[in-house]
């Protein structure tokens, strides 16, 4: 049974995640909040990752996977887009991102080998408008990992997850309506948009043992859209 640590677990994705580990595996979530945490084999942790320091003592000395689920989706003109809008996506993606690894890498390197999981976007190796501030704040994570993993290998595996848009809290606005549905899933060439189970089944294999000769890769759950061009 692995102890897993997940930045973010309350809604969406990381929820998604938390529900598909939490009977085999002691999960750990830090979230603001423990809502829809209920019924879950899961030890919640108050934690805000824009403001809060993570208080290590709460969790496990052994952490074998972490995942960092907090994020944003700042679609805006890049002309209407002030430096401090880059700096908020910047924070929250990737800035808080690289303090709680910082604070909990001594949990990390002491079990055989642990697995970090880390969530950019398919805008960050696509160009698409209006995408400038989160593509940036994503494409730095895509950066990051690689050289993180590169740097602790074999102690720690280091891999993303790039979805494309997702039914989620944070992406409601752009799905809350049926006519926004159509259009984003004929979009993506497999013709849906995503759910969260399809991130966190990925993210899932990408802490067990079945992925352990994988690291400093970037995996596109993305309906086909970062690769494939298909008429209709």
């Amino acid at each position: 049974m692995k102890n897993i640590l997940l930045i973010g677990g309350s809604y969406g994705i990381g929820l998604a995640i938390a529900q598909e580990l939490h009977n085999d595996n002691k999960i750990f979530v830090a979230s603001r909040s423990n809502e829809n945490l209920a019924g879950l084999y899961v030890t919640h942790i108050p934690f805000d990752a824009t403001t809060d320091t993570l208080d290590t003592s709460k969790i496990p000395a052994i952490i074998d996977g972490l995942v960092y689920c907090p994020g944003s989706i700042n679609l805006r003109p890049f002309r209407g887009l002030k430096p401090e809008a880059f700096e908020v996506d910047l924070q929250i993606n990737f800035i808080s991102l690289v303090k709680v690894i910082q604070a909990v890498l001594p949990n990390l390197t002491t079990g055989e080998q642990s697995s970090i999981v880390l969530f950019s976007s398919v805008a960050a190796s696509m160009g698409m408008p209006f995408h400038t501030s989160v593509a940036a704040a994503k494409g730095a994570i895509e950066g990051f990992a690689k050289a993180l993993a590169a740097e602790y290998a074999p102690k720690i595996r280091v891999n993303v997850i790039a979805p494309s848009l997702t039914d989620t809290p944070l992406a409601d606005k752009f799905l809350n309506n049926e006519t926004k549905q159509e259009k984003s899933a004929e979009r993506h060439p497999l013709k849906r948009f995503g759910k969260p189970e399809d991130s966190a089944q990925m993210a899932s294999f990408l802490l067990s043992d079945k992925s352990s000769w994988i690291s400093g890769q970037i995996f596109h759950v993305d309906g086909g859209m970062s690769t494939l061009l298909v008429n209709g």
